[in-house]
């Protein structure tokens, strides 16, 4: 496996040369960042070179990185990861970029590379705010269309801001605050001296 993924490092960073931010190649797993200025022409040689051919892409997922691993920090916030597999080659890579902006992420779309991306970008888009330039039809996924915010978003509220219910009297869907009440989440085994007749 990993001569495989030596040749599979090699061919990267000959054919993408500068426009390799980093390459970390552990547990055998090869995992690649890229400029965001440089996120769609990259992708599109990862898909057409012939040594890479990345004919598929597999997943596309949005992450923030505010609070990553309970640690401030440095850097972009909002990043978007892609899966890109070679069935011709037999090989795998991973692909990260970096919205420039925290205040408004936005990054290249896809999807004209791999129409697969379509519904993996909008639900980026819904669940944490990046904007995927270029995409045809970038609206809400898995949300309400009257929905606030973006609830993967480390910083939305656990409860979120509006709950929707239906009236009886007024006959329709109604938004209203939220009014699930805090409890608590600390299992009663940690919480309570005498759980279960223990001392």
């Amino acid at each position: 496996m990993s001569n495989r993924l030596d040749t599979l490092q090699a061919a990267l960073e000959t054919v993408l040369g500068d426009a390799l931010k980093s390459l970390v190649h552990e547990r055998d797993e090869i995992t690649i960042t890229v400029a965001a200025a440089r996120y769609a022409e990259t992708m599109r040689t990862l898909r057409d070179h012939p040594s890479l051919k990345f004919e598929q892409l597999m997943d596309l997922c949005g992450l923030d990185y505010s609070d990553w691993k309970n640690q401030a920090w440095e850097g972009a916030r909002y990043a978007v990861v892609s899966h890109l597999l070679s069935i011709s080659l037999n090989h795998r890579v991973r692909v990260r970029v970096f919205a420039p902006e925290d205040d408004l992420p936005v990054v290249a779309s896809v999807t004209e590379i791999w129409n697969s991306a379509n519904w993996f970008e909008r639900e980026a888009f819904d669940l944490y705010g990046i904007i995927f330039e270029g995409h045809v039809d970038l609206r809400r996924l898995l949300t309400d269309y009257g929905f606030i915010g973006h609830p993967m978003r480390k910083d939305f509220p656990v409860m979120g801001h509006v709950e929707m219910r239906y009236d009886a009297e007024s006959r329709r869907v109604i938004y209203q605050p939220v009014t699930i009440e805090a409890r608590e989440i600390t299992p009663r085994v940690v919480r309570e001296d005498n759980y279960g007749g223990l001392h």
